[in-house]
């Protein structure tokens, strides 16, 4: 089975053209997402035809889940779909079937090239049962009161003031005074990963505010760990930024694999902007 590696500001997946999508994704996600028995990689993606858009994905984590979308990694689909002559762009957008919706994306390059991508990430979604999150104990009556900025969170023996919203798929942000690399993701990040809080677990960013238009930002994601980079992690930290009136419409975010920068109103669709690259491609023995 062939396979390519590619990588969206240190984000990466392998992009696998199927056409069979019965066999057991989940488990050669594992196999293959592998760092010292595999590809490695921090998620399997399937290219697949769509009947509502130019072209369909479905992604598989490295621990096997299946996830419902990915900002870095619709922008590695955009950069394959178009280069590989799978899709072409109309107007200079495509449009691209995930499990959480169809997202459309600016193709910015010279016709041929995919230089970066402009991606339409939706609107946030505020309400509990859409992160989804369970309030805590004597807070349930305000689950009619979105957003959720700064809901206490038991964690390990603290409380965490946490934000919760999903952009497609479950986040929690909690700003902090210090620098990002400073806190220590590995020990708390899977304990609000699996907290009871979140029924369907949640990706967990920590930022800082730098200015009105920059941050920083780690995102520990569900069924990954630790990401060089996150797009729907970096969406949900500037929304959750702004609705805590700390940034502007547009904010540059540092992460560990680079830069991404996004952009929201306030109202609306949030746009992510980044690049996307191909590492390599490989060949999979079958069983």
């Amino acid at each position: 089975m062939r396979f390519v590696k590619m990588q969206g500001t240190g984000n990466d997946f392998l992009l696998v053209e199927a056409k069979d999508e019965e066999r057991d994704w989940g488990a050669l996600a594992r196999a293959m997402c592998d760092r010292h028995y595999g590809a490695g990689a921090d998620g399997l993606m399937l290219v697949l035809p769509s009947q509502g858009a130019d072209v369909r994905m479905r992604l598989f984590n490295a621990d096997g889940s299946e996830a419902e979308v990915s900002g870095n990694g619709v922008r590695c689909l955009v950069k394959y779909a178009v280069e590989r002559g799978l899709a072409k762009p109309r107007d200079g957008r495509l449009r691209v079937e995930a499990a959480s919706g169809v997202l459309e994306a600016e193709v910015l390059g010279d016709g041929e090239r995919v230089e970066r991508v402009r991606l339409s990430m939706g609107a946030p979604r505020f309400a509990p049962l859409e992160v989804p999150v369970l309030l805590p104990a004597g807070r349930q009556g305000r689950e009619m009161e979105p957003p959720i900025v700064e809901m206490p969170l038991d964690v390990a023996g603290r409380t965490l003031a946490v934000t919760c919203l999903s952009m497609g798929n479950p986040h929690a942000v909690l700003f902090l005074d210090g620098p990002v690399e400073a806190y220590p993701l590995e020990d708390i990040g899977p304990k609000v990963e699996r907290h009871p809080a979140f029924p369907a677990r949640v990706n967990f960013g920590v930022a800082r505010v730098h200015g009105r238009e920059r941050m920083e930002l780690r995102v520990w994601e569900r069924g990954v760990g630790e990401t060089l980079a996150c797009g729907s992690g970096s969406s949900a930290a500037m929304v959750a930024a702004r609705l805590k009136g700390l940034v502007g419409d547009r904010v540059d975010i540092t992460q560990p694999g680079g830069l991404l920068t996004v952009e929201w109103s306030g109202k609306g669709e949030v746009y992510l902007t980044g690049a996307a690259g191909f590492v390599f491609e490989g060949e999979w023995a079958q069983g």
